[in-house]
């Protein structure tokens, strides 16, 4: 009940992304415009599609919430990993517009210095993006989603972004009006980076994958669990606000069913405690001799 709780609160970090990235978008598309910077315009322009990939975010997470039925026995958690990978999508189609557009731009050799406005609505906008980050990142630590997570990220990614626009503007104000474009350039080639990154983790989540050095963490947790002898095995999964443990440890042969019991119980206790972890199995076998002789010779 406690994750689908906070996959609840998550949601106002996407409707918060949603409400910033609107109203941004129809200031930089504007003044871009006005003062005529493709960078300020590119942006914009990134804004709008964050806006779909914003709400397709929230849909993930209320899906999630939905709970277990008889054709998703463990729930839909993975709905959000689903929605991370649909937002990255989405961002790598704007970063390909964006290039194409700035590259363009630049083989043209025909370059208009922009207005001051721009750097300023750029300045504003970064500003703006940045306290969202910081809401949202705090918002996914919490409640270990991982579709707000990438949420998260597009918005860190898209405060650098306008600061880029920032820097092409009042360089064009210098007298390097390439500066625009080549700003528009690099916009693009940031949003490409952001996507890839949460196409990697998405794709990594959705086919079990797991990272070593977590796991190992996880090993050493249920290994410093009194009554455990040695792990036999030990595998988890992401699944999607959540982790899936399945551990294999080795008891003593003589201890009853109850003791072994207690191990377990109290295995899970500590993986809830340490890790956040609730979704633990833990599978109890006795330690064959030989086994014994190893671990106390």
């Amino acid at each position: 009940m406690e994750t689908y709780e906070k996959l609840k609160e998550s949601e106002r970090g996407a409707w918060l992304s949603i409400a910033a990235y609107i109203l941004l978008s129809l200031v930089k598309i504007g003044i871009g415009l006005t003062t005529s910077s493709k960078a300020l315009m590119a942006d914009g322009f990134n804004n709008t599609t964050d806006i779909v990939a914003s709400l397709a975010v929230l849909i993930g997470l209320k899906i999630s919430r939905k709970p277990p039925d008889h054709d998703h026995q463990y729930g839909h958690f993975r709905a959000e990993t689903i929605s991370a990978l649909i937002a990255s999508f989405i961002m790598a189609t704007v970063s390909l517009q964006v290039l194409l557009q700035s590259g363009q731009s630049l083989l043209s050799g025909t370059h208009e210095s922009p207005g001051i406005w721009a750097a300023w609505t750029a300045l504003g906008s970064a500003g703006v993006m940045y306290g969202v980050y910081i809401y949202n990142k705090r918002l996914a630590d919490k409640s270990g989603s991982q579709a707000l997570l990438a949420a998260a990220k597009d918005n860190l990614s898209d405060a650098w972004v306008s600061l880029g626009v920032v820097v092409g503007v009042i360089g064009s104000q210098l007298g390097l009006p390439w500066l625009d474009p080549l700003a528009a350039l690099v916009v693009g080639l940031m949003i490409g980076k952001t996507a890839w990154d949460i196409f990697k983790s998405s794709t990594l989540s959705l086919t079990d994958g797991f990272d070593e050095a977590k796991l190992e963490a996880l090993r050493k947790t249920a290994a410093a669990t009194p009554g455990v002898l040695d792990i036999k095995d030990i595998k988890a999964r992401v699944h999607g606000s959540n982790i899936l443990v399945d551990v294999v440890i080795l008891v003593n042969p003589n201890l009853s069913v109850s003791e072994s019991h207690d191990i377990s119980d109290e295995i899970e206790k500590r993986m809830l405690k340490k890790h956040h972890i609730y979704n633990a199995h833990v599978h109890i076998e006795p330690l064959v001799l030989e086994k014994r002789e190893h671990i106390f010779s």
